[in-house]
């Protein structure tokens, strides 16, 4: 479907996003142009402002505005759970149930990609373990 060039690209931007097919992509773009002038302005200030102020932690590597993300900073540091990326930590935390601090490895092993061992934090991994009890893989990875 032809678009006009501002609207076109709009819809190519909502389209890079995972789940985000054509019709979707479409969607959003209308509703966008039906905004007010200042919901489109708070949208966008929102976007630009968690890109800015949204990073990794330091210890975990899990999403936060901090240096050092809430979890780390105040939970069981005897028991880490290793994830694959900071979804993941939702998904646990959705449970409510989970004490220990995590491990986000931003990734997986996958020789068939070129993924090796640095390039994702296995060896932040290492480094945490003094002092550990338990750490649980829940990389959801099948062997």
């Amino acid at each position: 479907m032809a678009y006009f060039q501002p609207l076109s690209r709009l819809v190519a931007q909502f389209s890079k996003l995972p789940g985000v097919g054509a019709k979707t992509a479409q969607r959003y773009a209308y509703r966008i142009i039906n905004m007010s002038e200042e919901e489109v302005e708070d949208f966008a200030k929102a976007l630009v402002e968690t890109k800015k102020s949204i990073h990794y932690c330091s210890v975990c590597g899990n999403y936060t505005d901090g240096d050092v993300c809430d979890i780390c900073a105040t939970r069981d540091k005897s028991v880490i759970c290793v994830v694959k990326e900071p979804k993941d930590v939702i998904a646990f935390e959705k449970i409510k149930d989970y004490s220990g601090v995590y491990h986000v490895l931003q990734g997986t092993l996958n020789p068939m990609q070129g993924i090796g061992v640095d390039d994702i934090r296995i060896k932040e991994l290492m480094g945490r373990l003094v002092g550990v009890k338990e750490v649980i893989m829940a990389t959801n990875v099948y062997c």
